[in-house]
């Protein structure tokens, strides 16, 4: 199952490093379309920190390059679970942004836009697959489970035991 996983993850990185890299190599081709979600976000982000800066450009070059880093990590195999989630986030305003369906009134290009809409959706919740991906190792659930059970059955065998007899000389 190891190759499927590395394929799929490479599949998916590549989105990101490509867009990613072009979003932070020439945000102002993107700026002007995140602006309406970056002025919503302003005041969130001035509650982090009153120095963050919350101009568009600036956050489409963050978010680009949180990409490259997310997709890089994810393809090389490299903390997946967290480069997933990563991912995951940074696609939420990128797709707000960029294929905000509602506000558009040709019905053509509204359809356009709810199936990219739909797209990064659906990358989303793969993303969100990956980041919960074990590779098949079992979870602290399990572990603590098991250990449990392993604790009983050894409880259990030392009360069902006849006492070791002691040998006098």
């Amino acid at each position: 199952m190891r190759p499927v996983r590395t394929v799929a993850r490479s599949l998916i990185a590549t989105l990101f490093v490509v867009q990613g890299w072009a979003a932070f190599r020439t945000p102002a081709k993107l700026a002007d379309r995140a602006r309406p979600v970056t002025d919503r976000l302003e005041p969130a982000i001035r509650a982090v920190h009153p120095n963050l800066p919350t101009d568009a450009e600036t956050l489409v070059r963050v978010n680009g390059a949180a990409q490259v880093l997310g997709g890089v990590m994810l393809a090389t195999g490299h903390a997946t679970r967290p480069a997933a989630l990563l991912l995951a986030g940074s696609l939420v305003p990128t797709t707000l942004a960029g294929h905000a369906f509602w506000a558009i009134e040709d019905p053509q290009q509204r359809a356009q836009q709810r199936i990219q809409f739909m797209k990064n959706m659906g990358l989303v919740g793969g993303l969100l697959l990956a980041a919960v991906d074990r590779e098949g190792r079992p979870d602290l659930r399990w572990r603590a489970g098991h250990a449990a059970k392993t604790l009983r059955r050894a409880r259990k065998h030392l009360r069902d035991s006849s006492p070791i007899p002691l040998r006098h000389r």
